[in-house]
Parts: C-alpha cells; structure tokens; sequence
C-alpha cells in the first residue's frame, strides 16, 4: 500500500468548501465536521484549501452579479466570488431540511449562476474547467435528492462532475443525534468515510488532469459561437 509520501502531490491546486449551515459562526456546524474530513484529505495532498461559512457573510438574495445595483442594501458576493475563481475545486456543502437543501444552499446556487455569465479566455463559461461535488450532513433522508439537485446545478454551469462527487451521513429517521454529537456514530462510519474519501480523491484527481491539460477543449462549447 502506497504511503501519502508515495503519492502524487497537488500542491497547484486549491479547494474552496462553501458551508451552508444556517448556523453563524462560532455555531457547531455538523456540516463543517464532515467538511474537515475531506479538506484534510485534500491537504495531505497539497491541495490548498479554504472554507467558506456563507451565514458569516451578508450575501443577498438574487441572480444579478451585485445585487447592491438593484436594491439590496449591501452584498458581499462580488468579494467572495474571487474565492471561487481562485479555487479548482468547488464543494458546496449544507445540512438537509425537510428532505431538501438549506436556503443559504438555494442562495449559494442562484449567486454562482449571476456569474454564469462570464467566460474564460477561451471564450467557454468561466466555470469550466474547474470540478464540482458535494457534502451533506442531517438526521433525515435527502442525502441523494439533495445531491442531484446540486450536481446538476453545477454541471449546468459548466463544472465537470467527477465519478462518485457526493458523500453525506445521515442519523436514524427523525430526531436524534447529528454528525458531532457525542455517540452519534458519525465520525466513525464507515460508508460516510469511505464515501467521502472516494469524493475526495475523484475530485482531486480529475482537477489535476483539467489543469495539467488547460482545461476543456474549446471546440463546440464557446458561448458565442
């Protein structure tokens, strides 16, 4: 078995985990404990990484790029977006209500699609060319429904998927114990790790082979013909 010395390092590539728990910080977020799972696998690997909890930041609702041009009274999304075109590796991540993702995930979502607009210098989406997946953390059903929701929403804006993109953990059906609760299990189990470790290193590995070949062909895909 290779040891992580052994294996190829990633120190090109950075990571931006977007954390959309309802909570503000210094808030226990279970979302966040499962997201340091798989950021410290990326980091093992040289990946930089950064994460983003988006209730600390006061973005506003809407599809325009600033949303201060059209009545909101602040929006801190025109920064914030720098993090996102810095990173690689995109992983929205959030906690499932009522079988479905959080508002502040909704919100994330329609502010990455106001910048769907802009192109790279190839003339493509400016999202392509950059990987997507996703984390979810609750005490109910969702995990896949949530999943395809969010996954799609990517690829639409021109992220690549990779194989297996998704991982989650959620406890027994109804009230109980979330992710980092003491005797929840979570931290310990065995699907939601080996899940999130195939996301991971799928992530890592297909950023690495976009980067390492300047992207997606631009043939057939420029916006404007």
């Amino acid at each position: 078995m290779p040891t992580v010395t052994d294996q190829p390092r990633h120190d090109d590539l950075r990571a931006l985990f977007v954390n959309c728990t309802l909570k503000r910080s210094p808030q226990l977020s279970h979302t966040e404990g499962l997201i340091e799972r798989s950021a410290e696998l990326l980091r093992e690997h040289g990946v930089g990484v950064e994460v983003l909890r988006a209730m600390d930041h006061d973005i506003a609702t809407g599809v325009m790029p600033d949303m201060t041009e059209h009545g909101a009274d602040n929006d801190e999304w025109p920064q914030l977006f720098q993090q996102v075109l810095d990173a690689h590796i995109l992983v929205l991540c959030g906690p499932i209500w009522l079988g479905d993702n959080s508002s502040v995930m909704k919100r994330v979502i329609e502010r990455l699609y106001a910048n769907s607009h802009l192109l790279n210098k190839a003339g493509q989406s400016i999202y392509y060319g950059r990987v997507g997946g996703c984390l979810l953390t609750g005490n109910e059903d969702g995990v896949k429904h949530c999943s395809m929701n969010i996954l799609y929403s990517l690829q639409h804006l021109g992220y690549t998927i990779p194989p297996q993109a998704d991982a989650g953990w959620i406890g027994a059906i109804g009230p109980g114990p979330s992710y980092l609760d003491p005797d929840s299990g979570g931290p310990e189990n065995d699907f939601t790790r080996r899940n999130t470790a195939i996301m991971s290193f799928n992530l890592m590995h297909l950023a690495a082979m976009l980067e390492r070949a300047g992207g997606v062909p631009a043939m057939g895909n420029l916006r404007n013909g």
